[in-house]
């Protein structure tokens, strides 16, 4: 593969994990907005704001790589949007629940991306040392709140 292939494909890799951090975030929006009077909305509020962040992370790399940023969370967006207003029907737990399996799906995107032979190795170091430590708290957080609300 030569170097213009690979930056093809890092540029695709960081457009795929914006694409779910931008689902993220629209999830997240929702479930703040569903479910407005739960003890746990400052969490939410906090992991919400985390995702901004990491959305804004990795349109500076893909920039920073010569791409276009993606600014659509496309066909996932739509997907992932369906899962917490189904959850809603069922109430808080099953919101949680909902976000928690959201955030284990962006942990294994981001450590797929790590595995991947395209991935620069500065990207991985972000990746490691950023956004996937934050998927990783999410995840812990929202254990914590799942056993809170059940």
């Amino acid at each position: 593969m030569n170097q213009s292939d690979i930056t093809l494909e890092c540029i695709r890799t960081g457009n795929n994990l914006l694409r779910g951090e931008l689902s993220a975030v629209q999830t997240y929006e929702l479930a703040i907005k569903r479910h407005p009077g739960l003890a746990t909305a400052f969490d939410l509020d906090r992991i919400s704001r985390e995702h901004r962040r990491s959305v804004r992370i990795l349109t500076a790399v893909v920039r920073g790589i010569g791409g276009e940023p993606t600014s659509s969370s496309g066909a996932w967006g739509v997907f992932a949007n369906s899962a917490p207003t189904a959850a809603n029907f069922l109430g808080a737990q099953s919101m949680v629940e909902s976000l928690r399996v959201g955030e284990e799906q962006s942990r294994n995107d981001y450590e797929d991306a790590l595995d991947a032979e395209n991935t620069t190795e500065s990207f991985k170091t972000i990746i490691r040392s950023d956004l996937l430590t934050s998927v990783e708290d999410h995840i812990t957080s929202l254990e914590r709140l799942q056993n809170a609300v059940s």
